[in-house]
């Protein structure tokens, strides 16, 4: 019974941090135009196949460890092999803290590009995108536009459409060659 009491305590304490952070300036990110690093949340509990990701590395010509990638999953069991790096609900620590060493692994990097792969309202994949440092955001008009620069209008498991979107609207900013 405590758990549970708990538990609600620690999301909406989450809740309350999500918000502050929305309501803040974005930080900035002091990095030059261009794409050398690639970071993607990925909901995996709607898109499975998590590794069609490292694909950006030949569409943008990266180096082999630029892209990284965290998935979410709302339940996984500690002891399955998942090839992806995975944080779940149960990491969720007070004030929107994520308890989870492949998740602090992620956030602790800086990224040129960020891609949030994921439609649903969910607090642990929201508080993942706000604490990534990006310098710019890509996602779904699904989620609320706060949390992206730009927003993809492609059904989620169309990763090919997704994907070509990206690379146009890339090369009309002027991010990539």
């Amino acid at each position: 019974m405590f758990k549970g009491i708990k538990d609600k305590f620690k999301y909406n304490s989450g809740v309350k941090f999500l918000k502050q952070e929305l309501a803040k300036d974005p930080p900035i990110i002091e990095r030059s135009k261009g794409i050398t690093s690639i970071g993607c949340i990925v909901d995996l509990d709607t898109f499975d196949d998590a590794n069609q990701f490292y694909g950006f590395v030949e569409d943008y010509n990266l180096r082999p460890n630029a892209v990284k990638i965290v998935g979410y999953k709302s339940y996984y069991d500690k002891n399955s092999p998942y090839s992806t790096p995975v944080f779940s609900d149960k990491d969720l620590g007070w004030n929107g803290a994520i308890e989870n060493s492949y998740a602090l692994e992620f956030l602790s990097r800086e990224y040129d590009l960020l891609v949030n792969y994921y439609t649903s309202d969910n607090l642990l994949l929201q508080l993942m995108s706000v604490k990534t440092r990006a310098r710019f955001r890509v996602g779904f008009k699904d989620v609320d536009l706060m949390y992206n620069d730009l927003i993809m209008d492609s059904p989620l498991e169309d990763f090919k459409t997704f994907k070509a979107e990206l690379k146009k609207y890339l090369g009309v900013l002027n991010e990539i060659e």
